[in-house]
């Protein structure tokens, strides 16, 4: 007996995807936007002077929706052709407008317009999606602008940063990914109706001629769709370069949220900073004390995979011949629909993470103990020059006693005791009272409170700006799985 679980089903959307998103890539959004494009057309038609009447309209209106999906699927069984199968479905349905649908158009007029409004649409989508990630990032930013952690250079210790310095490098990232994400939609222009090769010779036609009558069309069409611009010129389809730049830039953010979920997960390796963690989740099948961080490692596998898709956006435009080739098809089922679907899946795991991330201030400071000592032996020679020592003479002693101390780390395992060793060597008695503020970590953190706060009101501001409504609204996220 064959259940629902015998065919392959996409991860996407069984377990990350939104609802939201998936439905702007459904069967049902995609067919009743083909409907709704031989809507509009008749309708431009029929207002510069086609013999369209207003019952065929009102006829074609009523069953936008009612899509039957079995019938299509057998039709097409037998023309293979998904457009024209379509056209005929819809016919039976509209008999009264049959002799009209798809009147002049060719397949791609709805095929690709519709995939413009799907990019559309989806781009709206995200863009705000991003925007409540960086408020998010924003709050942790500036709770720990002043909590000084080690800084890594080559994954090793380096000179001090704060928590909240390092989230705005995330920060910053997402900022240039929502740039080049409104970008690709404020970019984004409809295909409108331009014909089988783009020369709009159909419509020439069906208007006796009139050229202004056919550009017309193109420019009411694009409207009613809600575009501003049509493509001036287009092959059979839109230019596959359009798709290579929303995938670029999907692409992008993609590497942004995988450097950002690594750096989390090393962070977590380290227990100075951890994802959310519910109560009754589990880290390990065989290890039961085990806090995964399966959130970042779930935002690195669906980055890459978004990463990856940027180059079957590239091939494809690459080796489209001349007005068109169909090898595209195929592939753009594929490619956009899991570019967008990865995509929202990622910046919702990630809405969550930045919603709960969770700090532990003793653990960086004793990770800071371990390192400080020997990031401060400058500031010690400096404060024994200005009390009237010799600086080479400090720099051997500082050198001697540092090696001794390294030692101590090194081969015995033992904690750092350079500044101990310091502390009993009489020749820095002049500068013994003033250790403690030398030793002080947040002298070592350079304007990195500052830059924090520079940063969020000169960049992330006016950003956030924009999307003031999705701000207001946002919600705590809980993941299905």
């Amino acid at each position: 007996m064959s259940t629902s679980y015998d065919g392959y089903k996409s991860p996407l959307s069984t377990r990350y995807a939104s609802k939201e998103m998936q439905f702007l890539f459904s069967d049902q959004n995609k067919f009743s936007t083909w409907r709704q494009l031989w809507v509009w057309l008749a309708k431009a038609e029929h207002s510069l002077g086609l013999a369209i009447t207003e019952e065929q309209i009102a006829q074609m209106e009523q069953h936008i929706k009612d899509i039957d999906f079995e019938a299509a699927a057998a039709e097409e069984g037998l023309t293979r052709h998904d457009v024209m199968a379509h056209v005929h479905v819809f016919a039976k349905q509209c008999p009264v407008a049959a002799p009209v649908i798809h009147l002049g158009a060719t397949s791609c007029y709805v095929g690709d317009n519709t995939d413009l409004i799907v990019l559309r649409d989806a781009l709206q989508l995200l863009l705000p999606r991003v925007a409540t990630v960086v408020g998010g990032l924003q709050q942790f930013a500036e709770t720990y602008k002043d909590l000084p952690t080690l800084g890594f250079t080559h994954l090793q210790p380096a000179q001090l940063t704060t928590v909240g310095k390092r989230a705005c490098l995330w920060i910053q990232d997402l900022l240039m990914d929502e740039r080049a994400l409104r970008r690709c939609l404020e970019d984004l222009r409809f295909r409108g109706v331009k014909g089988t090769t783009g020369t709009q010779a159909s419509f020439m036609e069906l208007f006796n001629g009139d050229s202004q009558k056919v550009k017309q069309l193109d420019k009411l069409v694009t409207q009613l769709a809600g575009f501003s611009k049509p493509y001036a010129v287009t092959g059979q389809t839109y230019s596959r370069k359009v798709d290579v730049e929303v995938m670029g830039a999907l692409a992008s953010l993609g590497t942004t949220i995988h450097k950002m979920c690594s750096d989390l997960r090393i962070l977590a390796s380290r227990k100075e900073l951890e994802e959310p963690f519910e109560t009754t989740q589990i880290g390990s099948s065989a290890m039961p004390y085990k806090r995964n961080p399966m959130r970042s490692e779930r935002c690195c596998a669906l980055a890459r995979h978004l990463i990856t898709l940027f180059s079957n956006a590239a091939n494809t435009h690459a080796t489209q011949w001349l007005e068109r080739t169909l090898d595209d098809s195929a592939n753009r089922r594929l490619t956009l629909s899991e570019g967008f679907l990865a995509a929202d899946a990622a910046l919702l795991t990630l809405l969550n993470i930045s919603q709960g991330l969770v700090v532990y201030p003793k653990v960086i400071e004793r990770h800071i103990a371990q390192e400080l000592p020997f990031m401060s032996t400058e500031n010690i020679i400096m404060a024994m020059v200005k009390a009237g020592g010799d600086r080479q003479v400090c720099h051997e002693k500082i050198r001697v006693l540092s090696q001794e101390a390294g030692a101590q780390v090194k081969q015995l395992g033992k904690d750092n005791d350079l500044i101990n060793r310091v502390r009993n060597d009489s020749y820095f008695a002049p500068i013994l009272d003033q250790l403690d503020h030398i030793l002080d970590a947040r002298t070592f953190t350079g304007r990195a409170s500052e830059q924090v706060g520079e940063f969020i009101a000169e960049e992330v501001q006016p950003v956030l700006a924009r999307y003031t409504d999705a701000l207001k609204n946002v919600q705590a996220v809980q993941l299905n799985i």
